[in-house]
């Protein structure tokens, strides 16, 4: 497992080939990148503020949750903080597991974290300035949905996926 905060840009597709090397027992990756839009032109750069040693250790934690709860393999994040461009990757999420509903289970639960929960400050410049931005009612609804607490279940020995 593994949680990064970054400044420089990355290229999802190299992160995905080394998640993905040497997995000769795992049977689904599900991944997911975020990208920064220009919201028609109002938004010139995203700005993700950060505070190392506490961002990124809620971030391990929520992980280290998702391992377990959804019977992953094993799960990566990376994630910007600084200025980012439009059309820039802000985020990538991956997770392996022995089957596909897991793996893309997780994947999901993770981005609704990332995005309504994790401790994050976003501030969008555009052509009037900047703004702070908050998660929006559908990204905590989305989150919320997860909130349920349930048995974890043990993973199955053999599934058709």
């Amino acid at each position: 497992m593994s949680v990064t905060l970054q400044t420089a840009p990355f290229d999802p597709g190299q992160l995905l080939t080394r998640f993905s090397e040497g997995r000769d027992e795992t049977g689904a990756i599900a991944s997911f990148t975020g990208l920064a839009r220009a919201e028609r032109g109002q938004t010139t750069a995203l700005e993700l503020e950060a505070y190392q040693g506490f961002t990124d250790v809620e971030i391990t934690r929520i992980v280290d949750a998702a391992l377990l709860r959804f019977g992953l393999q094993d799960a990566m994040v990376v994630h910007r903080i600084g200025a980012i461009a439009p059309g820039e990757a802000i985020v990538f999420v991956a997770c392996a597991a022995a089957h596909r509903r897991a793996a893309f289970e997780a994947c999901d639960h993770l981005m609704d974290w990332l995005k309504s929960r994790a401790p994050f400050w976003k501030k969008e410049h555009g052509p009037d300035g900047a703004r702070w931005i908050e998660p929006t009612d559908r990204d905590r609804t989305d989150a919320a949905r997860w909130d349920a607490s349930f048995d974890t279940p043990a993973p199955q020995a053999a599934q058709d996926d």
